[in-house]
C-alpha cells in the first residue's frame, strides 16, 4: 500500500466516530493520533488542500495540537508568569518580585518573568508599586494568519480555564505579526473561546470589556503567539485613591518608579514643586509608609476565578498591611495654579495623607527649598504644554533657582524636550529613559554641591 493510501486509511478508521456524531471527543482523538508519523504527514499534505468545510475544519483543528506544539498551561499551579511594566522600570520590577517572593526573576523589554505560586500572584498584585499588569500564561503557539489564530484558540480546552457563565473580555498586542490589527485578532480570540462554548455546552459566555470575569490577552510577536489570563483586571496603576485629574494626570506606576530610581525610601525629605493632581507626592507617602500599592483597590481579576482563594488573600493583605508604619520625614508639594492645588488636596485626602504631606500654593522660582536637604522631583512642563520660545527662559529659570536654593539637594526631573534640559545649566550624574504616555522622555538626576550656595553668597555680599 502507498504512504498516501496508508495515512488516507488511518484517517479514516481514526476519525470515523466523528461522522457518527461524537464531536465532543475528536481533541482527544486528534492528540493521540497526531503523534502518528503517518498521520502527522496527511494533516500536512491535506491542511492546503480544497475540502469540504467539515473535514478541513476538522483537519485544522487536530493540526492544533501535532504541528502546532502548543504547550497548554496549568494556570492554577505554580508556574512562569508576566508582569508587565513601563520602560525604564524592568529592574525596579524585578526586586520588587524578588521581595514578593518569586524566583526565577528575568527582566524583559517592558516585562519581568518569573515564577511563583498563587499566593506570590496575590502579593505581587497588592504591593508592586512599577507593574502594570500581572499575567499568567496559559498557551502558546505558531500563527501564520487570523484562521489558524481561531484554530488555535478554538482548541484549547477552555472548560479546564473558565465556566461559561464566566464574562469575557480579550485584549491584543501584536508586534510583526501578518495580522495587523489588534482588534480583530482579539475578536477572532472571542469569536473561538464562544465558538468552544456554544459547541461543548450549547451556550456562550457573555462579552463584558469593563469588568469581565476573565480577561484574556493575546501576545503576538512575528509567528509566536502567548494566551494569557489578565490577574489584575484593571491595570496596577489604577491604585483607587484618585479622585480628581488635572490637564495631564501622571500615571501612577510612573510616578513611583521615578521615585524608586531616585532612591527615595522615605528616609529622606521629598519635595515635589509642580505637583498638579499630586500624584508624586501621594506615591511617595505611600513609599514612606510602607503602604501597599493595591491598598485602596477593591477588585482584582483573579477574584473572579474559580481558584480563588479568599483565605488566602486575606492573609496576603494582613501580612502586607502590617508592615504600614509611620512617615519619618516630612514630604512637601506645591503649584503655581489654585486649581491643581485642590485637586490635589482632593486626592491626597482620598489617600488618607492628608495629615503627613504639606500642600501650598506657590512659585517654585520664587521661593527657597522646604528643608536643608532632601530629594526633589519634578515634572515640568514639556514642549508639548509650553510655547517653545518660553523654554529657555524657563528652564533656565529651573536651574538658577537649584544653584541658588537647593544646595545639599538632589534634584530629579523629567522632560520629553532633551534640548530644554540643557538650559538647566547642570550636568546630570544619571540620565534614564523613561515614557510619559506616549512620550519619550529623559529622567535626570542632578547633585547640588553646596559650593555652589556658597557662590552665590560671596557675590551678594559684594553688592
Amino acid at each position: 500500500m502507498s504512504h498516501n493510501d496508508e495515512s488516507d486509511g488511518i484517517f479514516i478508521n481514526v476519525f470515523s466516530n466523528y461522522w457518527i456524531g461524537i464531536q465532543a471527543t475528536y481533541n482527544v482523538i486528534a492528540f493521540r493520533c497526531c503523534q502518528n508519523k503517518l498521520v502527522l504527514d496527511f494533516l500536512r499534505s491535506y491542511m492546503t488542500r480544497d475540502l469540504a468545510t467539515p473535514v478541513r475544519s476538522l483537519c485544522l483543528n487536530c493540526a492544533t495540537f501535532a504541528l502546532n506544539k502548543s504547550r497548554v498551561k496549568n494556570s492554577f499551579e505554580k508556574s512562569v508568569m508576566v508582569a508587565k511594566t513601563l520602560p525604564g522600570f524592568e529592574d525596579v520590577l524585578v526586586g520588587e518580585l524578588q521581595k514578593a517572593g518569586a524566583i526565577d526573576v528575568q527582566a524583559g523589554a517592558r516585562s519581568v518573568t518569573f515564577t511563583g505560586n498563587m499566593e506570590v500572584l496575590y502579593r505581587a498584585n497588592y504591593t508592586s508599586r512599577t507593574a502594570l499588569r500581572i499575567l499568567v500564561p496559559i498557551a502558546e503557539f505558531q500563527v501564520l494568519d487570523e484562521q489558524m489564530l481561531y484554530n488555535r484558540v478554538r482548541a484549547l480546552n477552555w472548560s479546564r480555564l473558565m465556566r461559561p457563565d464566566q464574562t469575557l473580555a480579550v485584549e491584543a498586542t501584536l508586534v510583526k505579526s501578518s495580522i495587523t490589527h489588534s482588534h480583530f485578532a482579539a475578536l477572532r480570540v472571542k469569536d473561538a473561546i464562544v465558538d468552544y462554548w456554544r459547541a461543548e455546552k450549547g451556550v456562550r459566555p457573555d462579552v463584558d470589556t469593563q469588568k469581565p470575569d476573565v480577561l484574556v490577552q493575546l501576545h503576538i510577536n512575528g509567528t509566536e503567539a502567548h494566551i494569557l489570563f489578565d490577574s489584575s483586571g484593571e491595570p496596577l496603576f489604577k491604585r483607587g485613591y484618585r479622585k480628581a485629574t488635572g490637564e495631564a494626570p501622571m500615571n501612577e506606576v510612573l510616578a513611583a518608579g521615578m521615585l524608586l530610581i531616585a532612591g527615595y525610601d522615605g528616609s529622606q525629605v521629598l519635595f515635589d514643586p509642580m505637583t498638579g493632581s499630586g500624584t508624586l507626592a501621594i506615591e511617595a507617602g505611600m513609599i514612606a509608609q510602607s503602604i501597599p500599592a493595591g491598598y485602596f483597590r477593591e477588585h482584582y481579576g483573579f477574584m473572579s476565578w474559580d481558584n480563588f482563594n479568599k483565605e488566602l488573600w486575606s492573609n496576603v493583605k494582613a501580612e502586607a498591611d502590617d508592615l504600614i508604619q509611620d512617615q519619618d520625614e516630612e514630604i512637601f508639594c506645591s503649584d503655581l495654579s489654585n486649581k491643581m492645588v485642590d485637586i490635589a488636596q482632593r486626592n491626597i485626602r482620598s489617600a488618607h495623607l492628608h495629615k503627613d504631606i504639606t500642600l501650598s500654593q506657590a512659585d517654585f522660582l520664587n521661593n527657597e527649598a522646604p528643608a536643608d536637604k532632601g530629594i526633589l522631583v519634578m515634572n515640568p512642563p514639556y514642549g508639548e504644554r509650553l510655547k517653545s520660545e518660553d523654554l529657555e527662559a524657563f528652564y533656565g529659570a529651573i536651574g538658577t533657582t537649584l544653584k541658588h536654593y537647593y544646595s545639599g539637594w538632589q534634584a530629579w526631573i523629567i522632560s520629553s524636550d532633551y534640548e530644554a534640559l540643557k538650559y538647566i545649566g547642570l550636568k546630570p550624574f544619571k540620565k534614564v529613559t523613561l515614557f510619559n504616555g506616549p512620550l519619550e522622555c529623559r529622567y535626570a538626576g542632578f547633585e547640588l554641591f553646596e559650593g555652589k550656595r556658597k557662590e552665590m553668597l560671596e557675590k551678594k555680599k559684594e553688592r
